[in-house]
């Protein structure tokens, strides 16, 4: 049975995972195998989210130091469209990075402005993001995580 806290799901938590170690050979963060993928997700202080694959794709995984930096409820994240977490003058240069993603599989070292919910802007540093793949290899999406930013 899948496990899921407020629309997340432990099968969701389990795929950004395999997709991290995957592309960069290691765990997404340390894993304490005795409890749930998920709720270490999104216990981690380690800001993790992800979009998937629509025209204009949508958040759909956001944890907790994710939500508390872009100033969001949970239920607003997931309705957001992922471009939006960048200024208007930042959108062209993160549409070309995602498709860097893309077609690299991932890009580590990532660095840009991003806004949030109130007009925060912020500078992260250091960021991963990675294509998502589900069980059958199907392409799923796109995440990133990152500890370091700043504000501007």
């Amino acid at each position: 049975m899948d496990m899921s806290v407020d629309g997340y799901t432990e099968e969701h938590a389990i795929r950004l995972n395999k997709s991290f170690k995957r592309w960069i050979g290691r765990d997404l963060i340390s894993l304490d195998h005795h409890k749930s993928y998920l709720q270490q997700l999104m216990d981690s202080k380690t800001v993790i989210l992800s979009h998937g694959i629509e025209a204009d794709p949508i958040l759909n995984f956001g944890n907790q130091a994710a939500l508390t930096l872009w100033e969001m409820d949970r239920a607003t994240f997931l309705e957001t469209p992922s471009r939006l977490t960048a200024e208007p003058k930042e959108r062209m240069d993160r549409a070309h990075f995602i498709k860097q993603v893309k077609e690299n599989n991932y890009v580590d070292h990532y660095t840009g402005i991003r806004i949030s919910s109130t007009g925060k802007r912020f500078y992260i540093k250091q960021a991963i993001v990675w294509n998502v793949f589900d069980e059958n290899d199907h392409y799923y999406g796109q995440a990133a995580t990152f500890i370091d930013y700043e504000y501007v």
